[in-house]
């Protein structure tokens, strides 16, 4: 009797270890990033640059990180930000590095900003890298983006070019 007991016992607990007899959920993959680039240039700003940063260029590229809901809604994210630019006159500064609405030659307000210190990201000798991780972003401005990414733009500041020293409309990779 104890041996039947026994194997009964057995059964249930490796049953029961089994997940009741049902197949386990597969592992939802994470979505994977969405990517945008901007081919940066002085001549794309509104009006033109035509200062010392006139010849100021640069690649840009935005990576969303998003957050979805169960039924794959984007509810949040965060936006990485990395650009390598050249062309400024040395000792350059950026100001601010942001991503605006407004197709090309048209001009909008910030609506995500990589929120860079003054100083943060100089260019000793005219050349450089952005780098900017984390940048939280909402649902709206996420879905906004990708549904019409040439609607968007980013683009650099400096001191001697408040208004944005390179720019480029975003496209999705």
């Amino acid at each position: 009797m104890k041996r039947i007991i026994c194997v009964i016992a057995v059964l249930v607990l490796g049953f029961a270890l089994s997940g009741c007899g049902s197949t386990p959920d597969s592992p939802t993959p994470a979505p994977a990033p969405v990517r945008f680039t901007a081919a940066l240039l002085a001549s794309n700003e509104v009006p033109p640059v035509t200062n010392e940063n006139a010849g100021a260029s640069g690649t840009a590229t935005i990576t969303f990180n998003l957050t979805r809901d169960a039924a794959g809604t984007i509810v949040s994210g965060t936006a990485d930000f990395t650009a390598s630019l050249s062309g400024f006159p040395n000792g350059s500064a950026l100001t601010g590095a942001h991503i605006h609405p407004g197709a090309s030659g048209v001009n909008g307000g910030v609506l995500i900003s990589t929120a860079i210190a003054a100083g943060e990201v100089s260019f000793p000798a005219g050349s450089g890298t952005l780098t900017k991780t984390g940048i939280a972003l909402t649902a709206e401005q996420a879905n906004s983006i990708m549904a019409n990414p040439a609607g968007f733009y980013f683009n650099v500041h400096t001191a001697t070019s408040p208004g944005g020293a390179a720019r480029g409309q975003l496209v999705r990779q």
